[in-house]
Order: C-alpha cells, then structure tokens, then sequence
C-alpha cells in the first residue's frame, strides 16, 4: 500500500456543516480502475485530462473524492467539487472533463447501475412504475450521512484491488446504493426503473445539438428511438444525404467557422467535432476545402 494517498471522507455533522472523518488510505492507482468489473470503479489522475465520453450507457453514481467533475451533455452542464454526488442517466451522449486543482489530484468513485440489476431489484421490490420519466437527465444529490457512509464502504475494495469480489458481493454493494438512493430522495424511483425503451424523438433537432459526439450511426440510431433502417430513412426524408455523409460535412463546415470567425486552432477543436486523430481531420478538411486547416487558419 502506498501511504501517499488517502481519502478523507466529508461528513455533515447535526447543524449542516462539513468536517473531516479521519483520513482511509488508499492504494496509489491509475485511471480508471476495476475494482468490481463493470460496476465499481475507482478513477486516480494526477495531471489535468480532458475525456470526451461518447457514449453514457448505464445510471452511474458519482462521488468527487477530489479534484473537479464536469459534465456537459446537449441539455445541461454541471460542475462538482469534493464530496459531492452527481446521479447520471442512462443513454446519453455528453462529455466529461476531469481536472485537478491547486494542489489537489482528481479522485472519483462510480458506481454503475447496469438495467439488468435495477430489473432486478424492481421485481424483488414490487417497484412498478407507471410512467416514463420526464425530469433532468442528471441530478445533483444532496449529501447526507448514509449516503457518505455507503461510500465510506467501498474503501475495503480500493484498499484490496488485487482481492477476488464475488457477482454476488457487487450485486448487494448496487442494492444497497439503490436504496439510499430512494431514501434520500424517494422522487428517484422514476428516473431508476424506467424501462422503457427511447421513444421516438424529433430526429432534426437531436442530430444538430449532437452531431459533434463521435459515435456510431447505430447509436445515433438507438437515441432517437429507431431502428437503423428507420433511422436511415427518416434523416434521409430530412436532410437529403446518408447520414455519415452529413455528419463530415457539418462537422467540416462547423470547424471551418470556429478557425476563421473565432481564431481557434485545429488542435484544439478536431476531438470537440468528432474527428478521431488531428491528421484524420486534416485530411478531410483538405479534401473538403482545398488547403489544410492550418493554412485556412493563417
């Protein structure tokens, strides 16, 4: 073990205010770790790192440990500092950015809760939700005791990242997690088990608030509710071009204006538009406008 790092955990005492529970210690680790495959993880940086996230899959439970954690998606931007608790709803497109502050690293805990366990617990809780949830797509959970205790929890399993954890063991560490959840805010219940599947949304307005986000046409697809075909189709029916045809040209025609109108160099937007590699990008913008996105921006 590596003395070097710990986690002093943030607890409210009865009049609301914070202090310091004495101090876990944790094993130095990199970014990200399994700690139980697929639902816990603990993520470690000690340098300033942005990650574009394409793709949000799962509900995930989010503990700032240390550092700041962003999230900006197409509806909503949120910002967290130490000991605070974000929970993120599934299947969404968004971007993360993780940073250290002044002599601070990024520490998080994430605790992914996968549909096929939350299916679970619903059945065995008699949970039936009546209708679609309809509220913000990541909420802000206020700290208490028990939900801090919960985290409190996971420690062991930092602290032990070489120990062999059980399905069953991560199984009741997302059960417990669930059910502080509704505790704390009983309102939860809609956003945890609605099963049901993406209904089918207006296609224009989705495609460019998101066309940036560098995912599949199939998961594009998936977010507004159709199937790959009906989805060809229907952007077909409003764009007049295939869609990966239109996403190189509105992502070419969006860097263009950001290098010519508002001085920004192509090093710093090509991931922001979807491109995977700066000599990706430059390849394509050269195809498209004839000279290189350096020499438009000159």
């Amino acid at each position: 073990m590596h003395p070097a790092r710990y986690w002093a955990a943030l607890i409210y005492n009865g009049r609301g205010i914070l202090y310091r529970a004495p101090p876990f210690y944790l094993c130095k680790v990199t970014n990200p770790n399994d700690i139980i495959p697929g639902v816990l993880f603990y993520a470690y940086l000690s340098a300033a790192r942005k990650e574009k996230v394409s793709f949000l899959q799962h509900n995930m439970l989010v503990l700032l440990v240390s550092g700041q954690f962003t999230l900006e998606t197409s509806e909503q931007k949120i910002s967290m500092r130490k000991g605070e608790m974000l929970l993120i709803r599934k299947n969404q497109l968004g971007q993360i950015t993780k940073a250290p502050l002044a002599n601070e690293n990024y520490e998080t805990l994430v605790i992914t809760l996968q549909e096929d366990l939350l299916r679970k617990i619903a059945l065995e809780e008699q949970i039936h939700i009546q209708q679609k949830y309809a509220g913000p797509p990541n909420i802000l959970i206020p700290a208490n005791d028990f939900l801090l205790g919960y985290f409190q929890s996971v420690i062991p399993y930092v602290r032990n990242p070489a120990e062999t954890i059980t399905t069953d063991m991560a199984v009741l560490k997302v059960k417990e997690g669930v059910k502080l959840l509704l505790h704390a805010m009983p309102g939860l219940s809609s956003f945890l088990f609605d099963f049901s599947e993406p209904y089918k949304i207006d296609l224009e307005k989705f495609m460019l608030s998101n066309f940036h986000f560098n995912v599949t046409v199939e998961k594009f697809a998936q977010l507004t509710g159709r199937s790959l075909a009906g989805f060809k189709r229907d952007f077909q029916k409003i764009f007049g071009v295939p869609p990966r045809h239109w996403l190189q040209e509105r992502r070419l025609a969006e860097a263009r204006h950001l290098i010519e109108n508002k001085n920004k160099k192509p090093s710093a937007i090509y991931l922001d538009l979807g491109f995977e590699s700066l000599s990706h990008f430059s390849h394509a913008f050269k195809k498209r406008y004839g000279r290189t996105p350096t020499e438009r921006a000159a």
